[in-house]
């Protein structure tokens, strides 16, 4: 995270989260959580135990620590929600995460309902911070664990890993080809695309080629030197 000292209430000093990023209806306070005109992202970890479940550093999860929490509150209902965002250094491509919510009435005492626990689209807010930042195209994960692909098709993450078909008479090829990408690295897999041309049943030249395009679309990081897949 920058180091950089935020003007007092200035929540989007880091460029984690700013106004932009929120869907209609939400709105960012120009003060941090808490009431506060300082960043207490690091007190409000310690509170809740954040700071003491960081992973090894030669683990396959994410780091816990470093997060950063940013007070949001609703237009018509008022309610006051902070959220806690969390860079995936793991993820390929690397994103932002919602990775803790603390709801809050606007009076306080008054009851959450549900309703109001619905009404905070989590992965539209993080869909825009990832396009903003890494420039990419990305999709969204709605509740049951489907994912909302540019044409509105659904499909569940437990499909990713499954022959994707020929990219001429499948819509959203190339996203596939992304999520498919990404879901093998996350899970450690050191060659991808070898994984991907046995599971598709084509060339390792062939599933080169879809990744190069997934590329070039903005649904995939440029690839690094000297890493295969």
């Amino acid at each position: 995270m920058p180091a950089s000292t935020p003007r007092p209430g200035d929540q989007s000093y880091d460029g984690l989260l700013v106004a932009d990023d929120l869907p209609e209806g939400w709105y960012l306070p120009s003060r941090f959580p808490g009431e506060r005109d300082d960043d207490a992202s690091e007190q409000i970890d310690a509170v809740l135990g954040y700071d003491d479940q960081g992973s090894p550093a030669d683990s396959d999860q994410n780091e816990t620590t470093g997060g950063r929490w940013r007070y949001l509150e609703h237009e018509a209902t008022h309610t006051r929600v902070m959220i806690r965002l969390q860079r995936q250094l793991l993820a390929v491509p690397e994103e932002i995460r919602i990775t803790g919510v603390i709801y809050l009435p606007w009076l306080p005492g008054d009851p959450i309902t549900s309703q109001l626990l619905r009404e905070l689209p989590t992965a539209r807010i993080e869909a825009a911070i990832n396009k903003r930042l890494f420039a990419m195209k990305r999709t969204e994960t709605i509740t049951g664990g489907k994912i909302v692909l540019p044409s509105g098709r659904k499909v569940s993450e437990r499909d990713l890993l499954k022959p994707l078909g020929d990219p001429k008479k499948v819509a959203d090829f190339y996203e596939l080809v992304a999520l498919q990408h990404g879901r093998l690295t996350q899970q450690g897999d050191a060659n991808p695309s070898a994984t991907m041309a046995e599971v598709n049943g084509v060339a390792l030249s062939t599933a080169q080629g879809w990744i190069t395009k997934a590329r070039d679309r903005g649904l995939l990081p440029p690839g690094r030197r000297g890493r295969a897949g």
